[in-house]
């Protein structure tokens, strides 16, 4: 086998990748020393920004597989027939911590899929938690602040993290499930993962249905206490990725099923809550779950930064036939998310190989910007319409619309008659067990108990009181347990 040879950026042959050019053997380097100036200057810049969330996460290639069929309620192809197979690309993150955060923390985890179908790429962004702590994106940038490291102690700080809250009932029913068993996975292979927000789907003959996504674990749900998880942060800082990493390169390979639930269109307008509100899930007692198919994670990327951290997902990604909703934090995030990738990334992010079509082609008229790789024949136009059958718009919409009315300006969202900060987080508290509940009141006394204002705890209080009567009084008590200590 021929020595390859050793070249710089433009192709040309290194001589000696051990010794800097100088000015005589014990002389200062020069400056003409091409391949060095080079290597340093590419050094300099082999680290993107991270993400201002989610910094910290693993990816796995993988399929989707139809097992039931859907074709009734979307007019998505990849969707349209049992058996059809469709590569994805999948993101599971932290939230809070930068990019050499450890994995075992109790921190919502993000569950972002890629579908490389043959009408372009889908995007399906959430969580593995089916609710978010805000409803608003107005709220968003300072709901990350309060809860990313102090910019004067350099650390997450809870008089930060619960005086966000104190100020935010609506987070209640998520902070239920942050502090619950649930807050911190055994691994990423042992959760479950929703799309969290409301979308939408359209059939063939127009009809539009809302729906929500819930992908269930095939290995079981576990987690681990906090116990549990300092140890295992002790032993190993990235025990998710290398459990997914070995899982896969063992050949055992990880899967979820999705089911839907869907909700007729005309439905949302009467429903008892808002249906688009991210703070609650809808019962399944209303709308079941309708299995969909599975995912099955089979390859591991080949090279960490190239396909994990240059992967850019955005919601806003979608195929005919799905949509999105009236849903708030969704519809701020149709622009956030692209954005922040334009930043991080650059103009030109789509055309990485993560990132773009596999079974579709992209054809438009976006030229030039940082890092193209795309520029057409020397004959194509950069214009449309033109007279040089360049691509053309279809006319055809990939959801139904939707019917909207009233005066510009910033609104409450409309009221239904279910529509309380509180309600469903006390139905989850009393789901629970009494051994969750135990743990659930110590994991929140923990933190709350370290907040140092006495108005912030008691806003705090006043909202688990507000859920249920049993869980405000048995929070309350630990609190002031520990702050008597």
């Amino acid at each position: 086998m021929s020595q390859r040879v050793l070249t710089t950026e433009s192709g040309a042959p290194v001589a000696d990748n051990q010794n800097s050019a100088t000015a005589g053997a014990g002389g200062p380097i020069l400056v003409q020393d091409q391949h060095l100036i080079e290597k340093l200057a590419r050094f300099n810049r082999e680290r993107i920004p991270e993400r201002v969330v989610h910094a910290r996460g693993s990816g796995a290639y993988g399929y989707f597989e139809v097992t039931d069929d859907v074709s009734g309620f979307t007019r998505a192809d990849f969707l349209s027939e049992v058996g059809r197979r469709t590569e994805t690309f999948i993101r599971f993150s932290t939230v809070a911590d930068s990019l050499g955060g450890a994995d075992a923390v109790r921190d919502p985890r993000g569950f972002a899929l890629k579908f490389y179908t043959n009408e372009g790429n889908y995007d399906l962004v959430g969580n593995n938690t089916p609710v978010f702590f805000i409803k608003d994106p107005v709220k968003f940038p300072d709901f990350i602040h309060s809860q990313k490291r102090d910019p004067f102690t350099g650390r997450q700080e809870p008089d930060n993290v619960w005086d966000f809250w104190a100020h935010s009932p609506e987070a209640t029913h998520q902070v239920t499930w942050l502090m619950g068993d649930r807050g911190i996975p055994a691994s990423y292979r042992h959760m479950n993962g929703y799309g969290s927000h409301t979308y939408q789907w359209t059939n063939a003959e127009g009809e539009a249905f809302f729906v929500k996504y819930h992908f269930k674990t095939n290995q079981g749900v576990r987690s681990l206490s906090a116990e549990q998880a300092a140890e295992q942060v002790g032993k190993d800082a990235n025990s998710h990725q290398t459990d997914l990493l070995q899982a896969i390169e063992r050949g055992v390979n990880p899967s979820w099923t999705l089911h839907v639930q869907l909700m007729p269109a005309a439905d949302a307008a009467d429903y008892r809550f808002n249906p688009f509100d991210v703070t609650k899930v809808w019962p399944h007692a209303d709308f079941p779950l309708r299995r969909v198919g599975r995912l099955v994670l089979d390859r591991n990327p080949d090279n960490v930064f190239a396909e994990v951290e240059q992967a850019a997902f955005s919601p806003n990604n979608f195929v005919p036939g799905i949509g999105p909703s009236p849903d708030k934090m969704l519809q701020g995030r149709l622009f956030a998310y692209a954005d922040a990738q334009r930043y991080r990334l650059g103009i030109n992010h789509t055309q990485l190989p993560v990132n773009a079509p596999k079974a579709a082609e992209a054809d438009n008229y976006g030229r030039d910007g940082l890092h193209a790789t795309r520029h057409g024949s020397r004959h194509d136009k950069n214009y449309e319409p033109n007279s040089y059958a360049g691509p053309a718009q279809t006319g055809a919409a990939l959801a139904s619309p939707l019917a909207v009315h009233g005066w510009t300006g910033t609104h409450e969202a409309p009221l239904h008659t279910k529509d309380d900060d509180f309600f469903q987080a006390g139905e989850l508290y009393r789901l629970m067990s009494a051994d969750e509940k135990d743990r659930l009141i110590a994991n929140i006394a923990g933190g709350l108990s370290q907040v140092t204002r006495d108005d912030v705890i008691e806003k705090n209080l006043a909202h688990f009181h507000a859920a249920d009567a049993d869980y405000g009084k048995r929070v309350e008590e630990a609190v002031r347990a520990l702050r008597e200590d």
